[in-house]
């Protein structure tokens, strides 16, 4: 494990809430978006915590920002595209 262990951050919880939701959600779309939609939204959810967990194995805050940074960024595409 890194320096921080991610399961205690606040910013990670919120991302494994956010997948929780997403996978509710996408259990109400049609099947026709299975391939396209579907994919792409679980994909960049479960992006979000991934790259925080990563981000804390990191040696330096400056490498753990940048990880949250994409994890934000992830998410900002997620809501573009829903």
């Amino acid at each position: 494990m890194g320096r921080h262990n991610f399961k205690r951050l606040k910013i990670w919880e919120a991302g494994m809430n956010l997948v929780d939701e997403s996978y509710k959600m996408v259990r109400t779309f049609p099947d026709f978006e299975r391939y396209n939609l579907i994919s792409q939204l679980l994909r960049c959810s479960v992006s979000i915590p991934s790259n925080i967990a990563e981000g804390t194995s990191k040696s330096t805050d400056k490498h753990l920002n940048k990880y949250v940074e994409d994890s934000w960024v992830r998410h900002l595409n997620g809501k573009h595209n829903y």
